[in-house]
C-alpha cells in the first residue's frame, strides 16, 4: 500500500487563510501488514528523533483505522519526507492529509477526497494548505459549519514554482503573534480585492497580472521583518521576470510562480545571492493525494 502527498504554498499574498496550490514536491509513505508495528524515515527531519518517530501522522492514522476497522493491527511504515519540516510548505498538512487516507487504503475502505479533506479540517482549521494537499492544483477554500468549501483549478504545465528556503525557521504561532488584533478598513479593503483578483486571474489563466494581484497589506510584510533576507529574495526573483513571489504560508520559505523559461534564470539569480538557502525549482501538482492499494 503506497500513499503520495505535495506540498502546498497557502496565502499567496493576499488570500489569508483560504488561497493554496500545491507543489510537485512529494512525501511518499508505504504501509505493509506487520506481525510487529515499526516505522523507518528517511529525507527531511529524518535526524529528528520526534519527527523520525512521526507521532503526529500514527495518531491520527490509529484514531481513523480504529473508526474504520473497530481493533488495531500492526503495519510497517516506512515514509520518505521531501517537504522540508516547518517551513512554510504545508508540511503539517501532508501529514495529516497523508494519515487520513493511509487509514483507509489499509482499512481496504473506499474514500473521496471531499471526505479526507472534511476530517483534516479537524486536526487543521484553516483550509489553504489542506486543501490542496487533498486537491492539487489552485484553490480557493472558506469553512462555513465546520465543513470545507472549495474550488480548484488545475495549473497549466508551462508554469513552475521557484523556491527559496532559508537555513531557518519561522514558527507558524509566532508569526501569528506579529499581526496586530485590530486592522485599518484600507488595509482589508486593499488585501480582499486582491485577492479576488487573483483568484479571478487564476480561474481564467490571466498570469501576466499575478505582480498586481499579490500584493498584500494584513500578514506578509509584517512577517517577513522576522527574517529581512526575504525582502531581497522577492526583489530578485520579480526584477527577474517573476509572474508573483510570496511568502509562502507563514514562512520561512518563499514561492515565486514564472513561466517554465523564465525559472533556470531565477534559480541562478537566487542561488548565487542566497549561497546559504537551499533553492528548488519545481512543477505545479494539478493531483492531490494519490494512493495505491
Amino acid at each position: 500500500m503506497f500513499v503520495s502527498v505535495p506540498a502546498t504554498s497557502a496565502n499567496l499574498g493576499p488570500g489569508f487563510d483560504t488561497l493554496g496550490l500545491a507543489i510537485n514536491l512529494r512525501n511518499e509513505i508505504t504501509i505493509k501488514p506487520s506481525r510487529f508495528f515499526s516505522v523507518s524515515t528517511r529525507g527531511e527531519g529524518a535526524e529528528n528523533p520526534h519527527i523520525r518517530k512521526n507521532l503526529l501522522f500514527m495518531s491520527i492514522f490509529n484514531k481513523q483505522y480504529h473508526q474504520l476497522k473497530g481493533r488495531k493491527d500492526n503495519f510497517r511504515f516506512e515514509f520518505t519526507n521531501r517537504i522540508p519540516i516547518s517551513r512554510g510548505l504545508g508540511s503539517s498538512s501532508a501529514v495529516i492529509t497523508a494519515a487520513l487516507t493511509a487509514a483507509y487504503v489499509a482499512a481496504e475502505e473506499r474514500y473521496n477526497k471531499r471526505k479526507i479533506l472534511n476530517l483534516a479540517l479537524e486536526h487543521e482549521s484553516h483550509p489553504d494548505n489542506i486543501t490542496p494537499a487533498v486537491m492539487g492544483g489552485f484553490n480557493v477554500a472558506c469553512v462555513e459549519e465546520k465543513k470545507v468549501y472549495s474550488k480548484k483549478r488545475k495549473v497549466p504545465e508551462y508554469l513552475r514554482a521557484v523556491l527559496v528556503i532559508p537555513n531557518k525557521t519561522i514558527s507558524t504561532a509566532k508569526s501569528r503573534n506579529v499581526l496586530p488584533n485590530v486592522y485599518r478598513t484600507d488595509e482589508l479593503v486593499y488585501s480582499l480585492s486582491r485577492s479576488s483578483f487573483m483568484t479571478s486571474l487564476f480561474m481564467t489563466e490571466s498570469w501576466d497580472l499575478l505582480r498586481i494581484a499579490s500584493k498584500d497589506k494584513i500578514h506578509q510584510t509584517r512577517r517577513m521583518k522576522q527574517m529581512p533576507d526575504l525582502f531581497e529574495v522577492q526583489k530578485i526573483a520579480l526584477s527577474s521576470g517573476a509572474l508573483m513571489s510570496t511568502l509562502s504560508g507563514s514562512g520561512s520559505t518563499f514561492f515565486t510562480l514564472c513561466y517554465a523559461d523564465d525559472a533556470v534564470k531565477i534559480h541562478q539569480k537566487l542561488a548565487e545571492k542566497f549561497p546559504k538557502f537551499r533553492v528548488f525549482t519545481k512543477t505545479l501538482d494539478n493531483y492531490g493525494v494519490t494512493s495505491k492499494s
